[in-house]
């Protein structure tokens, strides 16, 4: 006798581990990359000023002054499972204005966040948790930032002792006015301040989710930013629907880059340990143009931005036999969110109709980047 759908489905549960049913692993984490496991930009940079994606994906360096090391880092909790961290280490504390903060921001789409029910009687508490070791002790702020609306909730929390690895749990509760917006822009900023200047301190700590007032959002923080022998190190961040944590959600590997690449796609020399990287197929324009086509390996947030190194005669053009080299991967001509259509002038020796591929060659730094970062 077949069985139907249901006892199927009933079937399979009762094969898995009940530590698996009975926490419902279905990407509870509306964090992606919280256990800072993606790099694609590369491993470590320093001499880190100004605002920008740096190391692990996903998370956004914010900065008005200071100067640091960003990395991903191999010092992690013990026993916790988890291989790499995010570490910020000052070099140059810098003058804290009273304008000024200092934090680590992930930027969420609205469209993942429906089932939250923000805006309504039914609005979803939320529970952000995560391992913390910094230098500096005493508290610091964890604040929701709702871009649709401008309201806000800060939650604060101790760090207790220094260069020591410590879990912290914080609950908001859930807000039932202004609705996330339903589409692919960034609805909401998860906030993990490390200092801030008095415009963001001078008032009362706003713990109840109201219209955004600067002088209330990040008041207590210390700043962890104000002698360069500091460091901060976070992981297993998770933000999820209830009112308690549930253990780190780890996906595989291969899951966590593909939600990752949605909004960032790296090509460079040496994928997937090749000498060289084939990165796209087209033809000859005229003797002097290509056009060629880069396939994202899934669909991008939105058209993305292109950016690509100059690099002397390390983009290279082939053509019936031979090839010519370049400085450059040119520019997008045209793109979806997973076809992207390259264009590049200034070639010599083509034969127009001709087809090409476009190698990056070992060395130098050639690389292109697609960003379609929140």
């Amino acid at each position: 006798m077949a069985l139907s759908k249901v006892d199927l489905a009933n079937q399979v549960e009762n094969q898995l581990p009940q530590s698996l049913v009975a926490d419902n692993v279905n990407f509870r984490n509306i964090i992606i990359n919280g256990d800072m496991s993606i790099a694609q930009r590369g491993t470590s940079q320093s001499s880190v000023t100004t605002t920008g994606y740096y190391t692990c994906d996903r998370w956004n360096w914010i900065a008005d002054y200071g100067t640091v090391t960003l990395s991903q880092d191999t010092d992690v909790p013990t026993g916790q499972g988890f291989a790499t961290s995010f570490k910020a280490d000052v070099t140059t504390a810098g003058t804290e204005a009273s304008g000024g903060y200092v934090l680590v921001r992930q930027r969420i789409e609205g469209q993942n966040l429906q089932y939250l029910k923000k805006g309504t009687a039914s609005a979803e508490s939320l529970t952000a948790s995560f391992w913390i070791k910094s230098t500096k002790t005493g508290t610091y702020i964890c604040e929701l930032f709702d871009v649709d609306n401008n309201r806000q909730i800060s939650k604060s929390y101790t760090v207790d002792t220094t260069n020591t690895w410590e879990k912290k749990t914080i609950t908001f509760a859930g807000d039932t006015t202004g609705a996330f917006g339903n589409d692919n822009g960034g609805s909401l900023f998860l906030n993990l301040y490390l200092s801030a200047g008095t415009d963001y301190t001078s008032g009362t700590l706003n713990t109840s989710w109201a219209a955004s007032v600067n002088v209330n959002r990040v008041v207590g923080q210390v700043n962890a930013q104000d002698n360069a022998s500091n460091n901060i190190y976070f992981t297993g961040v998770q933000l999820e629907a209830g009112t308690s944590a549930s253990d780190f959600e780890f996906l595989p590997y291969d899951v966590n880059l593909q939600r990752c690449q949605r909004y960032f796609v790296q090509y460079g020399e040496n994928i997937d340990g090749a000498a060289a990287a084939n990165i796209g197929i087209g033809q000859w324009y005229s003797a002097s143009e290509v056009v060629y086509n880069v396939y994202a390996p899934v669909s991008m947030r939105t058209k993305p931005t292109m950016t690509t190194p100059t690099v002397v005669n390390k983009y290279r053009f082939h053509k019936a036999g031979t090839y010519t080299d370049t400085d450059d991967a040119g520019v997008i001509s045209d793109a979806g969110n997973q076809i992207l259509a390259i264009y590049k002038s200034g070639l010599s020796g083509g034969t127009g109709g001709q087809a090409t591929f476009v190698v990056l060659q070992q060395g130098g730094g050639a690389k292109i980047q697609f960003s379609s970062e929140l």
